[in-house]
């Protein structure tokens, strides 16, 4: 039954959704599962009521949140990291393409007679899911980790590979003629020139852009300069004939090494987790549940045997590359699907009658269902990886130094005189800390310093969250605008209550504001400089050095009572 109802539509989608989340998750199997079962549920091809019955559209849409997520991932990726990965980009991602190819091909010929098309899918489906994969290593905090750079360096090459997949297509049909018309050098020319302009947008103009809206404190354009940015480099790509998500990657990995990459980072993070999730519901939706169920065994078997090809040639290759046993495990695993690219490629295939309508419903279903068993393919490999490095004692004492020296550092809320201050005591004391600021001044002159001082709104939940303070042993927060400071410290106390927050305040209305949103501690400005110099005065004039020490620590300790009346009825300075 079709909903016509776009709101009721809305309603349906967010309730089935919410519940499927929420149950799989406390299940232990993961969000990304929960949402493809939604899809399946709300989809044309469930028994009850559908939101839509153009899934296509939908996931083409949705595909926005692929490029979105490339682009974050590009903006955690510095050339140089790229460049250090060439020998498994090039090497283990191109024979991963080929020996996986190959042998699904030679599946996939014992029950087709033409021999290229064969070829066409077994190429096809040796891709895996760039959406699902980066997305779960994104989300266990696994990206930087010598299996997630691996596992990335293979599906980068993989977006690369869908360039001559794509112009494979139209050379296998009959449809179309089998030249472009356009000559190979100018069309290497006209990537180059594409590439070119990428380059000057991503490293000179945007930067200046976000450089001019930061300093008149324009949110809004930030956000849209940035967005433009991302779909620019996509359609750039696209026009090219290559992979949308691979030029919103190269923009992050341009954009990576700007004082605004934290606070571009948390712009973008809500808008691409919405995308993100519709992905995974429209894939849901594509899985045709009367289409298999005519032949279920077949539908079954064929998931079965692409998963089972791609463990047997991607674990041996991963240990021929010179990863362990665990590591080359988690690999495996975490690549034993086909990826959403088939989709386009199928689809491709289809209109130029490449393959029939029977084996593009059976494609499209086979690589549903290896994205819907994933989360569950992962958590088995996890435990499987474990069993294997309880062998390997030093790599796991290496991981607890790390945390060890990230729970010592701390995170602080502007980088003006007060920010300065406490960042130089931090740096002379060698404790490691992060500063964030919104005046890109400020930003310049920390980073002049040697500093690590970045741009960024240190109230924004999605910039916190960024810059992983949950490691930090404490947040010192010295800007001097009250509403962002106690937002900041509002939410600080609800999210991470376990870390001490220690600020800044104006005066001791605006520090009892803050200790009653969750503040450890707040020092008002005015009162601290009156306590100093009224300390120095009792000095000079011959008080005891011990009893002024008394005397301080007396009004703090008592909430400065002792000079608060006076503050409150004394003239305005």
């Amino acid at each position: 039954m079709y909903l016509d109802s776009f709101i009721f539509s809305a309603l349906l989608l967010l309730a089935v959704t919410s519940v499927a989340v929420a149950l799989f998750r406390h299940l232990g199997l993961g969000s990304i599962l929960g949402l493809l079962i939604a899809g399946v549920v709300v989809g044309p091809h469930s028994p009850g009521p559908y939101v839509t019955a153009h899934v296509e559209d939908v996931r083409h849409f949705t595909e926005l949140g692929v490029v979105l997520l490339m682009f974050v991932i590009g903006l955690e990726m510095r050339p140089t990291r790229l460049w250090s990965m060439r020998r498994y980009l090039f090497g283990l991602g191109s024979l991963q393409i080929l020996l996986v190819g190959l042998a699904i091909t030679l599946y996939v010929s014992m029950g087709m007679d033409s021999w290229p098309t064969a070829l066409l899918i077994g190429l096809t489906l040796s891709l895996s899911s760039t959406a699902f994969v980066m997305q779960l290593l994104q989300e266990r905090g696994e990206l930087a980790s010598r299996h997630g750079t691996g596992t990335f360096a293979i599906l980068l090459m993989q977006d690369l590979a869908v360039v001559p997949l794509l112009a494979l297509v139209p050379l296998l049909s009959q449809e179309t003629a089998i030249a472009s018309g356009i000559p190979l050098w100018q069309q290497l020319l006209i990537l180059a020139g594409m590439f070119a302009v990428l380059w000057l947008f991503g490293l000179r103009i945007v930067p200046l852009a976000l450089e001019w809206l930061a300093r008149h404190d324009n949110r809004e354009a930030f956000l849209l300069v940035v967005l433009l940015a991302v779909f620019f480099a996509a359609w750039m790509m696209n026009q090219a004939g290559l992979s949308m998500a691979l030029g919103a990657f190269i923009m992050g990995m341009l954009l990576s090494g700007s004082n605004y990459n934290m606070q571009i980072r948390a712009f973008i993070e809500p808008y691409k987790g919405l995308l993100m999730s519709l992905f995974f519901v429209a894939v849901g939706m594509s899985i045709d549940l009367g289409a298999l169920a005519e032949q279920p065994l077949v539908f079954i078997g064929h998931t079965a045997v692409l998963v089972g090809i791609k463990l047997a040639v991607l674990f041996p290759l991963a240990i021929a590359f010179g990863y362990s046993r665990g590591e080359a495990t988690r690999i495996t695993f975490l690549l034993a699907q086909a990826g959403e690219f088939g989709f386009v490629l199928f689809g491709s295939a289809l209109a130029l009658k490449v393959i029939d309508e029977g084996s593009f419903i059976m494609a499209v279903a086979v690589i549903s269902l290896s994205m819907l068993i994933t989360p569950l393919l992962i958590r088995f490999g996890d435990r499987l990886a474990r069993s294997l490095e309880g062998e390997q004692p030093a790599g796991d004492d290496h991981t607890a130094k790390g945390v060890e020296v990230a729970e010592r550092s701390v995170l602080i809320g502007g980088y003006g005189r007060v920010g300065h201050t406490v960042a130089t005591l931090l740096q002379a004391s060698g404790i490691p800390f992060v500063a964030f600021d919104t005046n890109p001044e400020h930003v310049k002159r920390g980073q002049a310093d040697g500093l690590p001082v970045h741009y960024g709104d240190i109230s924004d939940p999605e910039l916190l969250a960024a810059a992983h303070v949950e490691r930090c042993s404490l947040v010192v927060l010295t800007i001097d605008r009250s509403a962002t400071v106690l937002h900041a410290v509002s939410h600080l106390r609800n999210t991470y209550p376990r870390i001490p927050v220690i600020a800044r305040a104006r005066d001791l209305e605006a520090s009892a504001h803050l200790l009653k949103a969750g503040a450890t501690q707040a020092f008002p400005e005015a009162i601290e400089a009156s306590l100093r110099l009224g300390a120095e005065a009792l000095r000079l004039v011959g008080a005891p050095e011990d009893n002024v020490q008394l005397l301080m620590e007396g009004i703090r300790s008592g909430g400065y009572q002792l000079v608060q009346q006076g503050e409150k009825s004394g003239p305005e300075d």
